[in-house]
């Protein structure tokens, strides 16, 4: 199964919804997409949808750190929403539920990333 990046801003907020899979052949295309929509406009957040992605190795967290190291340096603020519970483990294990703001819904991402602000 192959990977598709829907994305839309709110406000300085990017919000990008994955659909599929995200894995080593997936992840750099996320990232090219992500990085092109932040150098479009102003971003000073971003939220990942995660609530249609079937599957994460660790690349999507590599993927997913890198892109935060981004925001941390433009003093933005990252925030993932609807984690699937398979995506949960292994975003949990790997430690950035320390780091990223988590969110049961994209509303919910997006209201805590402007007011955080």
């Amino acid at each position: 199964m192959s990977l598709q990046v829907e994305t839309k801003r709110i406000g300085q907020v990017l919000c990008v919804q994955l659909i599929g899979e995200l894995d080593h052949h997936t992840a750099p295309i996320v990232r090219d997409v992500i990085e092109t929509e932040m150098n479009k406009s102003a971003t000073l957040h971003i939220l990942i949808n995660m609530k249609r992605l079937t599957f994460m190795d660790s690349s999507g967290i590599g993927m997913i750190l890198g892109r935060y190291k981004q925001l941390l340096q433009k003093g933005g603020k990252m925030a993932i929403s609807d984690i699937p519970a398979n995506i949960y483990r292994v975003l949990e294990m790997s430690g950035l539920f320390k780091i990223i703001l988590i969110a049961d819904s994209e509303q919910q991402a997006i209201s805590r990333l402007e007011v955080e602000s």
